[in-house]
């Protein structure tokens, strides 16, 4: 019988542990595709890694998605973050973390930027870079196309314009003034310019491929440019650009955590 009872406040106890266990996370991740990106994307194995370990995961369709094609400009695609990331708190996170994948960590970084509320910012092989090189090359016609047709007054007319993504060219069709907020060199999209804008230290975790050009940057490209906090890293892995969130899952996984929130 003592055997039985103490089996029975064992079992007991067991039980009411895993409403605790079980209970969603204090933690919310916004966690954005990148570009041209479709459902699976590259993020949804990541994003399910996370839903197992409890945390409350969103993983919006965003504008430069495979499916809307830039269909709303860059100011409005950091209000539908908001909102995702409104969403996760009404469903009872405490904390919000803006992460993404290519074009998707622009987007979190320039989120970050705007000075809304947010307690983490993850870039995994951050990508779009209007500024540089070979990608301002191949769309220096487009952004003057746009920037003339705004300045006559057809910000809003639709008309064809040059995309680049890891080497592929794509023709988009969208207004120059969404074209624009996405392409101008010294516009919103900049991340040099955008991780200098963050109003305040928060943990910043920024994960490149070694196989990725954006390694060649490293550290000073734009990760160093974001105000210091003892929580931010720099993680290079072994991986490429479009593999480098499931590559990097564990290491993405165990940082968060490392967080205490």
């Amino acid at each position: 019988m003592r055997f039985l009872s103490k089996f029975a406040t064992f079992l007991a106890a067991l039980l009411l542990s895993f409403p605790l266990l079980a209970a969603p996370s204090d933690v919310g991740i916004v966690l954005l595709h990148g570009k041209w990106d479709k459902p699976p994307t590259h993020i949804a194995a990541l994003a399910h890694q996370l839903e197992s370990k409890g945390y409350l995961v969103a993983t919006p369709d965003m504008p430069w998605s495979g499916q809307r094609n830039y269909d709303a400009d860059y100011p409005a695609a950091l209000a539908e973050i908001e909102a995702s990331a409104k969403a996760l708190r009404e469903k009872g996170a405490k904390k919000i973390i803006v992460g993404g994948h290519s074009f998707g960590a622009n987007a979190a970084i320039a989120y970050a930027a705007s000075g809304r509320e947010v307690d983490g910012i993850l870039a995994i092989a951050p990508g779009h870079t209007p500024e540089l090189g070979r990608f301002r090359e191949a769309v220096t016609d487009s952004v003057a196309k746009a920037k003339q047709m705004v300045a006559e007054g057809r910000g809003d007319d639709r008309a064809s314009f040059d995309d680049l993504n890891q080497g592929r060219t794509k023709t988009i069709a969208t207004t120059a003034r969404i074209y624009l907020s996405y392409f101008d060199p010294e516009g919103m999209a900049v991340m040099p310019r955008s991780a200098a804008r963050i109003p305040r230290p928060i943990p910043f975790l920024w994960v490149v491929g070694s196989h990725d050009p954006m390694a060649a940057r490293g550290e000073a490209y734009a990760f160093a440019k974001a105000p210091s906090h003892p929580a931010s890293r720099y993680l290079e892995v072994n991986s490429n650009h479009f593999n480098t969130p499931t590559d990097a899952a564990a290491q993405i996984i165990d940082w968060i955590g490392s967080l205490n929130y």
